[in-house]
C-alpha cells in the first residue's frame, strides 16, 4: 500500500466498507477486500482510508477527454456510427501484466488527472458536442463507481447513454447499483483459466462470470465481451472453445464476442504481437460453437469487423476500421432480407462519427 494522495484534499464519501476490530477499513467493492490503516489506499488507487471511512480520491478529476466512434469500445451493436465521449481516471483494481492503457491504469501520478470537470458539465458538454453517449473507460469505472453514476444521472436529463468499460472485478451489491445506471457494457473477458487470471491479471475468473451472469440475466443492460488474445497465454482453441461454448450455454448466442490483438505492452515486451490469423481461428471458433456475432479487432480486416445476419447471411453493417459502409437493417433492426432480428441497441439510421478521434478539452468550455 501507498500514502494517500499528498496533495488531494477532495474526498468523496462510499459506502462498500466496514470498519475491522484492528482499527483499519476494509473496502468491500471489489474481492481483493483490501484492509486499510487511516492514510493509506487501495491496490486501485483511487479509494482510501481517510477518518476511518473509504472514500473516492479522484471524484471529478479525469485523465481527459476525447470523442471516439463507438465501436471502439468495442461496441458494434449499440447505437451503431455515433460519437461517444470517453473518459477515465487513474489507477485500476487489476494487475494485469499485458494492460494496453498502463499509462493512466497504472499511474501514481497526481498530474495524470489534470481535466476536472462536474458530472452536470460532462453531460451537458457531451450533449453540446452531438455524442449520443458517454464511455466509462480507459481504466475500470467500477473502482470510480460513485463519480460514473453521478454522470450517468447527468446524462439521462439529456437523453444521452452510459457505456462502462470494465474487467467486471467487482463485487455482487456494487454491481447491483453500478450497472443500474448504464445502458451498455463491454466486459473484457481475458481468458477463461484460473491461472491466466492469477497470474496475469491479480484477479480470478469466477467474479467476472458472475458479473457477466448477473448483467444479462438481471438487467437490461447491453452486453459484449472482448478478448485480448495473447499468443502463448490464452489462444489455444482449447480454450477458445470452452469460453465460446460457455457464453452460448449462460449468456445465450446473442451476446457479441470480440477477440483483439494484443501488442507488446507494460511488462510483457518480449511477448509477440497476435498474428491476424489467430483472430480469424477464434472468430471461426466462436461461430461453430454458436455465437451469432463474432470479430475480430486491432487489425485491419472488413470481414471480421462487419455484421452478417446469423439466418441467411447477409451482410447488415460493412465496417472498414471503424468506418461503417453498408447498412441493410430495417426500421426495427431486422434484417431486410430474411426479417430475422439483429440482437442490439439501433436507432433507424446509422451514424456516420467514422474513425474519427476528437480529444475534448473541458476548459474551453464555459
Amino acid at each position: 500500500m501507498i500514502d494517500l494522495l499528498k496533495n488531494n484534499t477532495d474526498y468523496f464519501p462510499t459506502k462498500y466498507w466496514h470498519k475491522l476490530d484492528d482499527g483499519r477499513v476494509q473496502c468491500d467493492l471489489c474481492p481483493h477486500f483490501c484492509r486499510l490503516k487511516e492514510g493509506k489506499q487501495g491496490l486501485c488507487f483511487i479509494r482510501a482510508n481517510h477518518n476511518e471511512q473509504i472514500v473516492l480520491t479522484s471524484y471529478g478529476r479525469s485523465s481527459g477527454f476525447c470523442i471516439d466512434p463507438i465501436e471502439k469500445k468495442p461496441l458494434n451493436h449499440f447505437l451503431p456510427g455515433t460519437p461517444i465521449l470517453s473518459f477515465g481516471t487513474a489507477g485500476c483494481n487489476l494487475t494485469c501484466k499485458f494492460c494496453q492503457n498502463w499509462d493512466m491504469s497504472k499511474s501514481r501520478e497526481v498530474d495524470i488527472l489534470a481535466d476536472q470537470a462536474s458530472p452536470e458539465k460532462i453531460a451537458r458538454v457531451a450533449s453540446e458536442l452531438g455524442c449520443k453517449s458517454v464511455a466509462y473507460t480507459y481504466n475500470d469505472p467500477v473502482i470510480f463507481m460513485e463519480y460514473a453514476i453521478d454522470i450517468a444521472k447527468a446524462c439521462r436529463e439529456y437523453d444521452i447513454k452510459s457505456v462502462a468499460v470494465t474487467a467486471g472485478y467487482i463485487n455482487q451489491e456494487p454491481a447491483k447499483e453500478f450497472f443500474s445506471y448504464m445502458d451498455a457494457a463491454n466486459v473484457d473477458l481475458k481468458a477463461f483459466t484460473e491461472d491466466f487470471y492469477r497470474s496475469l491479471t491479480g484477479g480470478h475468473l469466477q467474479t467476472v462470470l458472475d458479473t457477466l451472469l448477473y448483467l444479462k440475466h438481471k438487467t437490461n443492460v447491453w452486453v459484449e465481451t472482448t478478448t485480448l488474445l495473447i499468443p502463448g497465454k490464452n489462444d489455444s482453441d482449447d480454450e477458445i472453445n470452452k469460453m465460446t461454448n460457455w457464453v452460448v450455454a449462460n449468456l445465450g448466442p446473442d451476446v457479441p464476442m470480440h477477440f483483439t490483438a494484443f501488442h507488446p505492452s507494460w511488462k510483457m515486451m518480449d511477448v509477440p504481437p497476435t498474428p491476424a490469423s489467430t483472430l480469424t481461428r477464434a472468430r471461426q471458433i466462436a461461430l461453430d460453437n454458436g455465437v451469432h456475432y463474432a470479430y475480430t479487432g486491432n487489425v485491419h480486416d472488413k470481414g471480421g469487423e462487419s455484421t452478417y445476419c446469423h439466418h441467411c447471411g447477409q451482410l447488415l453493417i460493412g465496417r472498414d476500421w471503424y468506418e461503417l459502409s453498408q447498412w441493410h437493417l430495417d426500421d426495427k433492426g431486422c434484417c431486410d432480407q430474411c426479417g430475422s432480428k439483429c440482437a442490439g441497441v439501433f436507432e433507424n439510421k446509422p451514424g456516420h462519427w467514422g474513425a474519427k478521434r476528437q480529444p475534448v478539452f473541458l476548459k474551453s468550455f464555459a
